[in-house]
């Protein structure tokens, strides 16, 4: 079935059914106490910020939800950068990936690639059809992948400036001497790369604060500073109600809200979810709370095979990043896009097949990418590779190959996956959903691709 395109419409009122925009109230929810200085994430200049689209049936007539300034392009055609031939992308994907143009359409889609996007600044960079070089890096080499335009410097910087404020003055998230870790995580670029359809700064923002504080937490409670296996079960269960407010007696109400500002990684979540609670919609923030215990649960099974100095099967441990992968960061991206994917559309089995397999081809990117970085650390630390030379009893080169076969699988089908949904459930937010999950894709391996104070690749080749 083609996707369609929809006509030109005006935006239609947020349904009571929604969970969008005009029933919602500025600020932080009750059951937090309030963060310093926040206040509601305002609209563009001149534009209006959609505030989440109107449920509706994929059989009736559909409105757009509201308009957004022109975002950036998503994907560029054209073959993938494989060493052998790579599937081909079915028409349906490519509609999916270039979006209709027309009038009334840009409130739901990202522009046809070949338009440029306009001036830089809060509306985006202007963009050719052809992606630029990255700043730096390679590309692994034979991965399965998608160039994108450089991001946007004036947003990049906008967000590194705020996003560093933050955590500096609002949060504690770090001491003096991890700035310079700090600095070379790169966030605003990552962000900016991730998220080119969010309508302002400050959409981008609440995906910023988020990744910010998850990395804190896991490399405070799980890994480089200071983390470890023991006991982390009762850390993360205290930290998850920084983003699940604790209901209790008006007793052990205070005990708890004190308690939120114990560590970094508390201060931050606490910050963060505060800050996104004021965007999202109801099932949205509910959405992210569910992958972010997901999260956790991947984090506990991880460190209980480190406890025991268990090596898993390589199926068990592919199981294992279904939970402990990057899932949270794109299953907001209609929050930061400024609309709202509808609850009863993103529990479709078939969406929570793209998401799932999105979430699990970025991860085995980051096992591929800090593989050196991982073995030059202390203990044996499981990535993919190391799994499968463990397991399939094969050369440290063989494993860190096959492992790039098994990320470009799960790429083919996580693509293929959309194109069905697509197909099958032809919903204009949904298809934008699928551009916006697809850009993230897209962008984190940019990130890791060219982020080398982080990451170098081994020589294999």
């Amino acid at each position: 079935m083609p996707v369609p395109v929809p006509l030109p419409g005006r935006a239609s009122p947020p349904s009571a059914t929604s969970g969008g925009g005009a029933g919602r109230l500025p600020g932080p929810p009750a059951a937090f106490p309030p963060v310093p200085g926040s206040g509601p994430v305002p609209a563009p200049v001149g534009g209006t910020v959609p505030q989440g689209a109107a449920a509706a049936s994929t059989s009736g007539p559909v409105q757009a939800s509201g308009s957004v300034r022109t975002p950036h392009p998503v994907r560029p055609p054209g073959p993938a950068p494989t060493p052998g031939p790579a599937p081909a992308t079915s028409p349906v994907l490519q509609q999916i990936l270039r979006g209709p143009s027309g009038l009334g359409t840009t409130g739901l889609y990202l522009p046809p690639l070949q338009a440029p996007t306009g001036p830089t600044g809060q509306s985006g960079p202007s963009a050719s059809a052809e992606p630029a070089e990255p700043a730096a890096g390679r590309p692994v080499p034979g991965l399965y992948h998608h160039p994108i335009p450089e991001p946007d410097a004036h947003r990049v910087e906008e967000v590194s400036r705020r996003i560093k404020a933050w955590a500096v003055e609002e949060v504690e998230l770090f001491p003096p001497d991890w700035e310079d870790q700090f600095d070379g995580f790169s966030l605003g670029r990552y962000m900016v790369a991730c998220h080119p359809d969010a309508p302002t700064v400050e959409h981008l923002m609440i995906a910023t604060r988020l990744m910010a504080a998850e990395n804190a937490l896991d490399d405070c409670y799980c890994e480089d500073h200071g983390g470890s296996p023991v006991g982390l079960g009762g850390r993360l269960l205290l930290a998850h109600t920084a983003l699940d407010p604790l209901h209790t007696t008006a007793e052990y109400q205070p005990d708890w809200a004190e308690s939120l500002h114990a560590d970094a990684p508390r201060r931050a979540y606490r910050s963060a979810m505060q800050y996104f609670v004021q965007q999202a919609g109801h099932s949205q923030a509910d959405r992210y709370r569910h992958d972010m215990a997901r999260l956790h649960l991947g984090y506990l099974a991880e460190a209980a095979w480190a406890e025991t100095d268990h090596v898993p099967e390589v199926w068990e441990y592919l199981a294992m990043r279904q939970f402990n992968n990057f899932r949270p960061c794109p299953t907001i991206t209609d929050t930061v896009g400024g609309y709202e994917l509808p609850a009863d559309l993103h529990a479709l089995p078939a969406m929570q097949r793209v998401i799932a397999l999105a979430g699990n081809a970025t991860t085995i990117v980051n096992d591929l990418y800090s593989y050196t970085k991982e073995l030059a650390g202390p203990g044996r630390h499981l990535n993919l590779p190391v799994v499968i030379a463990e397991r399939e009893d094969c050369s440290v080169r063989e494993a860190y190959l096959k492992a790039v076969e098994v990320h470009n699988d799960l790429m083919h089908a996580f693509e293929a996956a959309a194109a069905d949904l697509a197909a099958e459930v032809p919903h204009p937010v949904v298809l934008r959903f699928l551009r916006g999950v697809a850009a993230w894709v897209d962008g984190n391996h940019y990130w890791h691709q060219t982020n080398t104070y982080r990451y170098s690749l081994p020589d294999f080749w």
